[in-house]
Parts: structure tokens; sequence; C-alpha cells
């Protein structure tokens, strides 16, 4: 077989012809020779761009070489409008090509694609024959779509314009490897190939998403499905399939004693190779009861004999008392709906092999992360030089939370009778307090002349359920501006509150004030009898859904009453599979050390992984489902560092490693997707990758007309819009909501730490942030992109850019004028076929940070410091009085832009008020003159007519200022009204 390759290096471009108004292009070069296709990088912006590119085609036939022409297109691309188009055309006979020896850069003039494209300029190619056997020929694209080869899920995304390609731009002597990884690829079927995504905006690649194709427990991942194998699958289908050897040790009896005082403090200790683990130690104890259960990993495994000790805990060293050997191949082998493996009695051997005595129950047998005993089981394979399982326990297992069900107290202050005070020279300033635990709010103060204050405010509180604070309202007398005294107080336990689950008045209520009791039984002791009385109406509303999280990522939507929740609509599926490249968070035996372990949040359900020792690639393969009420719902996953095992660990906090965002209503039903995860985190320093996270996600809908019909109804319950709360007042409550949820979390066995539970409800998310600023500014520039587009491709057709397309516009317009009935069902079915088009590249994966969306790869250092500093500020006097000028200027610019909006509404009001009598005047001379014409004149014509003259040639047109836009320009606004 011929080892003969035409090697083609497209070098550069020079004075091509601008495709973007402002005179510049987005060129790329595509090479077709032989059936074969390939394409350089695309640089933005660049007339005289530089590739330096070189690729590799297969001769399949070299006798028909001088019949085989090499041709070079060179495309301008807009990534705004998804399209292409030619600047020109190179098209080389095979008959001119030469050695590699005598091959040189030679720049050919750009031809026209067709005759209706202007071109100018010159591509730069050197084009060379070569048989070294050591180069292998490049992978070509496949004849599809432009944009589909870059961003379908086969294929590398469109290569970064700051970066090289990872493939395309190889030096010569390195291309080889790009065809070696394709190869290996397609015939090896590697466990892990990856594809990366590039989206709309460029980022480097290594914070790009990335698809990974494991071999999960219910097959292989093919196509967003997972085709089962030759065995059934299980309901653990989304994670690897990991084998353990489970060893349950339940107790022991007739133990021997060491002395004649009967004393022995037993524990065991398991061992396989260099795996040990061990069960706590009792004291003086023959008959000791640990029920305690242990995984080993079999592919870790060492040893093929399990030994099982008892021993003796000793200050000097422990004793031996008894073992039980194991063989792992007579082992039975156990995966649910089976039942589990009833424990057994063993008779205990000495050092000799001969029967000692006591027995040990014990249950042993091989089973997956499926099993029921694996969330509670101890992995000492995962602890290292670490502490030790038994110590550590409960600290490193998964664990399920469910988050306490939050109330929106509604308090009302309507009035207080019967105020007296010690001091009968004065009127007293009247104010009550509420408070529940922390939250405090407090009335406005009224002078009392007539022992009687009327309020009518109303105030809202957070609870969690079960109440444990009561609500107590203090009134209050403000004696001076830095004095208050207590007139009277009264507690309120909220298990007495009623619930409404609507916006049904309830019932006021007189409280009895005390000067100093609070509870009931210090009322009972009181003698003397205080008369003052407050009025209140008070409720727990359960009709609103109580945020504790950030609007923007909410994973639940449904009221706090049960009784309104409506029926589930899907169910939500999550595999945590690995961790890659995790960074050492702290120093442990003079080695980088990362004790991992994920959080994954979604509704009041909050889940725990069991957290890896020792290990920066750690392997978490567990599986969990959650009901879905609402697809416009997010999932969100964090990874932290434990820091509990340390000295001090009551005061230590867990390390933030990253977290993924994943909202439900980019997954297509019933697909899995498994993706790499880049974990992202701004830092003081700038941002940092802190390692991949592996997942496994899959949205299964129980009645697609159920999900359908969900987004005809309202996004929250009814009453957040027939009694709305104000955008500070959720803040405020939605910051207690998460003190709350983090206060129950901290107190569960093995806490979630209040730092975790902040993070993952974005509690610092309403802090001020240039970077976030700029970067929502950028948004809103994009969103307006393309109505920004549309108006510069209609002021080229204004203008005659391309008289065809011009020419095609004007029948348009003119049978839309003659046929107004169709430009509603016009519309329609553009936006169809707008759509339908849209579907070929549609993402196929679920949306991800975009560091350049976050503006975070080129933030300034000092913005960074500021965001990041403390509220207040910690800063000293002159950074701050920086910060505070640019914060001056930004807010200026700001203030500039919403004057001149502002300005253009009041022209438009000024029209008809007179405020300019000679303009007004104008104008409605312009009206009547206009209806008189509208009279007798079919709008058509005069449609016709404005429009034809919008789009009336250049040559009709003049540089200056239509009359109209000078007479409006003219009009007053209300900037004479400010200062």
């Amino acid at each position: 077989m011929s080892n003969l390759k035409l090697a083609v290096e497209v070098i550069s471009a020079h004075d091509l012809y601008p495709k973007e108004s402002n005179g510049s292009c987005n060129p790329c070069v595509e090479l077709h020779f032989d059936n074969q296709k390939f394409r350089t990088a695309i640089k933005d912006g660049d007339i005289n761009p530089h590739w330096n590119e070189l690729f590799y085609f297969t001769i399949s036939d070299p006798s028909s070489l001088h019949d085989s022409p090499l041709k070079a297109v060179v495309y301008h691309v807009n990534k705004e409008t998804r399209s292409k188009s030619a600047i020109g055309k190179v098209q080389i006979s095979g008959s001119s090509f030469v050695s590699q020896s005598d091959a040189a850069v030679l720049y050919y003039p750009l031809e026209k694609k067709n005759m209706f494209s202007s071109t100018k300029g010159e591509l730069g190619l050197k084009v060379f024959l070569t048989d070294d056997p050591s180069v292998r020929s490049s992978s070509p694209l496949p004849d599809s779509d432009f944009f589909q080869d870059y961003q379908s899920e086969d294929q590398i995304p469109f290569p970064n314009p700051t970066s090289s390609n990872i493939f395309h731009h190889l030096p010569r002597e390195q291309n080889q490897l790009k065809t070696s990884f394709m190869v290996d690829e397609m015939k090896s079927a590697p466990q892990r190939p990856t594809r990366v995504f590039s989206p709309p905006q460029q980022q480097p690649l290594e914070f790009q998403l990335k698809e990974t194709r494991p071999k999960l427990g219910g097959g292989q991942v093919v196509g967003g499905r997972v085709i089962p194998g030759e065995k059934p699958t299980s309901t653990y289908d989304l994670v690897e399939k990991v084998e353990y050897l489970f060893v349950r040790v339940v107790k022991a009896r007739d133990l021997p004693s060491k002395d004649i005082t009967g004393s022995l403090d037993p524990y065991v200790e398991l061992r396989l190779g260099n795996n040990k683990a061990r069960t706590k130690h009792f004291v003086k104890n023959q008959n000791p009861e640990w029920d305690e259960v242990f995984a080993f990993p079999i592919d870790r495994l060492q040893s093929s004999v399990l030994e099982v000790l008892v021993k003796d805990k000793d200050v000097i060293k422990d004793d031996f008392v008894g073992m039980v050997f194991f063989d792992l191949t007579d082992l039975p082998r156990r995966a649910p709906p089976d039942s589990p493996l009833a424990p057994e009695w063993y008779w205990m051997v000495d050092k000799k092999g001969g029967k000692g005595k006591g027995e040990l129950m014990l249950a042993v047998w091989i089973g997956t992360q499926a099993d029921e005993c694996f969330p509670i089981a101890s992995h000492p394979d995962s602890m290292g030089g670490g502490p030790t399982a038994a110590a550590f326990n409960s600290l490193i297992r998964s664990k399920v939370y469910h988050s306490p069900r939050l109330w929106y107290v509604r308090v009302n202050i309507i009035e207080a009778q019967d105020i007296i005070i010690a001091d009968k020279t004065r009127f007293p300033d009247v104010l009550v307090r509420c408070q529940i635990g922390i939250q405090v709010l407090k009335t406005k103060p009224i002078q009392a002349r007539t022992m009687n204050v009327l309020w009518n405010e109303e105030f809202m509180f957070v609870a969690a359920e079960p109440f444990e604070e009561a609500l107590l309202l203090s009134v209050v007398d403000r004696v001076a501006s830095n004095k208050e005294e207590t007139i009277g107080r009264v507690q309120i336990h909220l298990s007495t509150v009623e619930k409404r689950l609507d916006d049904k008045l309830i019932n006021t209520k007189w409280y009895t004030l005390d000067k100093n009791a609070v509870t009931e039984d210090e009322k009972e002791k009181k003698r003397e009898k205080f008369l003052s009385r407050l009025h209140v109406r008070l409720c727990l509303d359960g009709g609103y859904h109580v945020l504790d999280e950030s609007t923007h990522y909410s994973s639940d939507l449904r009221p706090t009453a049960k009784q309104l929740w409506k029926q589930s609509i899907g169910l939500l599926e999550l595999g945590i599979l690995n961790a890659d490249g995790l960074p050492p968070m702290k120093t442990r035996e003079g080695k980088g050390s990362c004790d991992s372990y994920c959080v994954a949040k979604y509704g009041q359900k909050w889940i725990r992984t069991r957290t890896v020792l020792n290990n920066l690639s750690p392997r978490y393969n567990e599986q969990y489902t959650w009901e879905v009420y609402d697809t416009a719902t997010v999932l969100t996953v964090g990874v932290f560092d434990n820091n509990q095992f340390e000295k001090g660990s009551e005061e230590a906090k867990d390390g933030r490693i990253g977290k993924v965002r994943i909202r439900l209503s980019t997954l297509e039903t019933g697909r899995v997707y498994t993706h790499s995860y880049p974990l992202l985190v701004l830092h003081s320093s700038g941002l940092k990758k802190m390692g991949e996270l592996h997942l496994a996600i899959r949205f299964s809908s129980t009645s697609l007309l159920n999900t359908m019909l969900i987004y005809s109804k309202p996004l929250l319950p009814k009453l957040h819009y027939l009694h709305p709360l104000s955008i500070t007042q959720l803040e405020v409550l939605r910051n207690h909501a998460v003190q709350l949820v983090a206060s129950r979390l901290s107190r569960m066995e093995p806490p979630l730490k209040k730092e975790v539970v902040e993070y993952m409800s974005d509690v610092e998310s309403h802090l001020w942030s240039m970077r976030r600023s700029k970067a929502n500014f950028s948004r809103f520039m994009s969103v307006f992109s393309g109505v920004m587009a549309v108006g510069r491709w209609f002021g080229d057709v204004c203008y005659w850019k391309n008289p065809i397309t011009t020419v095609l516009v004007h029948v348009l317009f003119v049978m839309l004028v003659c046929f107004p009935e169709l430009i509603v069902p016009t519309i329609f079915l553009y936006s169809f076929l707008i759509g339908m088009w849209n579907y070929r590249f549609r993402s196929r994966h679920p949306p991800h940070m975009n560091t350049r969306i976050l503006q975070a790869d080129s933030v300034h250092p000092d913005e960074l410091d500021e965001e990041f500093d403390s509220f207040p500020t910690s800063k000293g006097p002159e950074l701050v009085r920086m910060r505070y000028d640019r914060l001056r200027s930004v807010a200026g610019r700001m203030q500039t832009v919403v004057g001149d909006v502002a300005t253009q509404g009041e022209r438009l009001q000024m029209l008809l008020n007179w405020r300019d009598p000679r303009a007004t005047a104008i104008f409605l001379v312009f009206c009547l003159c206009s209806a008189a014409v509208l009279y007798v004149t079919p709008f058509s014509v005069l449609v016709v007519v404005a429009g034809f003259y919008l789009m009336r040639h250049p040559m009709f047109r003049h540089k200056m200022p239509s009359p109209t836009i000078n007479f409006f320009r003219r009009l007053p606004a209300r900037t004479d009204s400010m200062l």
C-alpha cells in the first residue's frame, strides 16, 4: 500500500474582502481533496490572518493524482447569525504538486466562488507530496453542515482565536498524534473517551465541558441512552458498578478474660493484605455488641484471605484473643432485591490454628454500592495515612438530609390599650418590638396621648418546623434616642398560631401584657395585675414558597402547605461518579492531601457522599433520586474538603472546591447525560480550576402531558401574586431562611456545616461586584445583539450593499403591503422555519459556567480584591476612596444613559403639551394634513411609498440628518428642571 500523502500548509492571507460593517471579517480556510475535507481555525476580525496549520491528505490512487485538484475556499463566519459566506477560492491542479524539498510558499489570488460574489486578496499555501511512513494522515471532517462540523458532539469545537487548536495547530512533526488519537478512540473504544463542547462565547479549553462515556452499571451509554448488558440492569444504573467485600461485625460471646478480674477491652480488627480496619472497643465486656459494617473494594484487595481478629485493648500492646479466616473465593454474592444475608456464629481459633474460646457473629458477602449496607458502611480503603475509620466513622459516611419545612409568619400589630408608665409628666413614645430568634423588627414610635396607640403595621418572619423559637412581642417606651424601657411583653408559641392556605382574613386576638413575666408559669406566680393589652393578628402563611436559595437557582417552587402540593411530574436521577485533578487543600505527612466529599441539593432533600480521604482523584459512584415538581428548577452539586479531622475541628471550616448547577428544563426526557464538569472557583487572586467532577444525570417524566401543562402555570404559588412581597423583603427573609436551614443541618450527624449550606444557597449573590456588573451589562448587550444584527442587515439593504437582496426585500415588502393578511402568518411561519433550522444546532449538553460570560478571565485584580472584601469594608481609607471614585464614575455613566433614555420619552410627551408652542403647532399642522391625506389615500399606497423612501438608493441619500430627526432633537425635555 502506498504511503504517498499530500501535505497542505495554510500560511496566511492578505487584504481579504471585508464582510463586516466595521471593515473586518472572520476568515477560515476549508480544504477539499480526494473526498476529504479539512478546516482551519477562525480568526476573528482579521483581514490579514495567519494560520500556519498543516494538514495531510491520504492519496487513495496515486495514478490519478494529476486529475485530482486541491480546492481551498476562504470563508467569512458570522457567529451571531450562524452563517458563512465565501470570500474567495483557490484551485491547484494535481499536476503542479511537487516534493517537499522543492516546495515553497506561494500566494495565490483569490477567485470568485460565483458570479455574484465580490472578492479580493490572496492566500498563501505550501503544497507538497511526501511518502514519509512516520507521517499519519489527518482525520477528515464529515460532509455535513459547517457549524455542525464545529459544534456537533463528535467533533472538536470552534478553536479559540487566542490559543492553538488541540489538533490542527500541532507542529508538523507531531501531527501524527491527531490520527493516532482518533484511530485509537475508534478501535479500542476506551472507557472514558471525552468530547469537548464549546459554547458560543469562547473560553479556554480547560474550562470547557467534556462528555464522557463511562461504563455504567446498566451498560454502555450510547447516544444518551444506557444500552443494557447481558445481565438485568439494577436501580443503580447511573454509576459504575463497583464490587465490595462487606463485613458486618455484629457481636461476640464468651470471650476469654486475660486475668482473674475478668477484665477485657475487646475490639475487632479486619485484615486484607495491607488493608486494615477496626471497630470501637468496649471496656470490661466479654459479650460486646458492635454491629458495624465495613466495605472493601474488590479491585483494590491485595489478599485472597480475610482475617477477622479479636484483640484486647492495652496501653502498651494489644493482646490477641482469637480470629476467624475467610477465603474470598468461597464468599456468597448478593444483589438487591435479595434479602440481607443473615449473620452467623463462628468459633474463633488461636494463633496455632486450634479451637479457641469464644464465638464471633459475622456476616460476610460480596455486593455492590446498591447494597443497603453501603451508606452505613465504613470504607477503610480510603483512609490512607489519615485517621482510622472507627474514630471518625460518623464523619465520613454518606448521608441524606431533609431541610426543615419553612413557614412565613405574618404579624399584624394593630393597637395597644391602657398604656401606663411610671413617669406621669410625659406622654410615652410607644413602639412594639417583634422578635423570633435573631429576627427583630420594630414598629414606628407613636406618642400615646390617650393611653391607646394605633399602629396597624405588618411584618413577616421565617420559622422552621418543629417550632423551637417563640414570637416575643415587647411594648417599649422610647425614653431617649438611645434608651428604651419595656412597658410589657408577651410570648406566643408558634405551634398555637393558626395556619392558613389562602388569603382569607384571620381573626384578631387580644393579648394581656406582663411587666416582667414571659412564660405562663411566671404569669401564674405574678400577683399584681397588669391590664395593658396588645391587639394582634397572627398567622402562618402556608400559601407562599419560602425562598431559601437564590431566586435564579431555585430547586423548589412549591408552597409550604403540603395540601397545596401538586402531583410530581417526573424523577431526577444523579450519579456522582468521580472527581479528577482536585487540588491539595492541606498538608498531611509532608504531602498535599484532600479529603473530599460531594453535596447535592434539590428541593428539601440534601445528600452527602462519603468522604474519600487522602485522594486527589476520588471515586464516589453513588446514585440518588429526587421527585420533580417543576422543570424550571436547578440541581446544585458542590465539592468540599472535609476539615473535621484536623485539630480544632469544632471551629474548622470545610473548604470550597467548586460547584455545578444543572437546570432541569435544559435536559431531554429519558436521556442520560454523562459529562465532566470543570470545578471553577473565583479567588481573590483570579479564576482557578479546582479539578473536574464526573456526573451522570437523567430526568424521567412520568406524564408528558403534565410536564407540558406545567409551562402554562404560574412559577410561584398564587399568594406571591395576590399579595406580593417586595424584593427587599424577600431578600431579607431569604437570608434568615438560609441561616435557619444552616442551623438545623449543622446539628445533624454528621453535621452539614454552615459554610457548606451558605455556599450551596448562594448567600453572597446580592453583594456588590464590579465584575458581576460588567458581566450583566455584557449579557444585556448580548440579548439585544440579534436586534442590532437585524438593524445592520436592514441598513445594508437600505444602502444596497447587496443589490439582489435589496430587490428581493422590495418584492417581499410590496407583497406584504398588498396582502396584509399574510403579515402575521409569515412571521409565525418564518419563526417556525428558524426554529426547525436551529434544531440541528441545539445544545446536546447541559449549560455550565462560562468564564467569558462571568468576566472572570479578564477581571482586574483590584476588582477581585473588592469583591472578596468583607462587609463593612476592612480596607484602608485611601483604597476605599479610590474604589468609591471608581464606583462614582461607573454610576455616572449609568446615570447618563438613563437620563438620555428619559429625555427621548419626555420629548414624545412634549409634542402635545405646548411646552414648545411652535413645535407643537408644527406637529398639529402635520397631524391635520396627515389625517386629510390618509382619508383620501389608500393606506397601502402610503406604506409602499414610505418603505421605498426608506430603502432608497444611496445616490438619493444625504449625509445630513433628516428634517424629522432635526425636529425631534429640538424638542424640549425636563432636563431644564434638573439642577
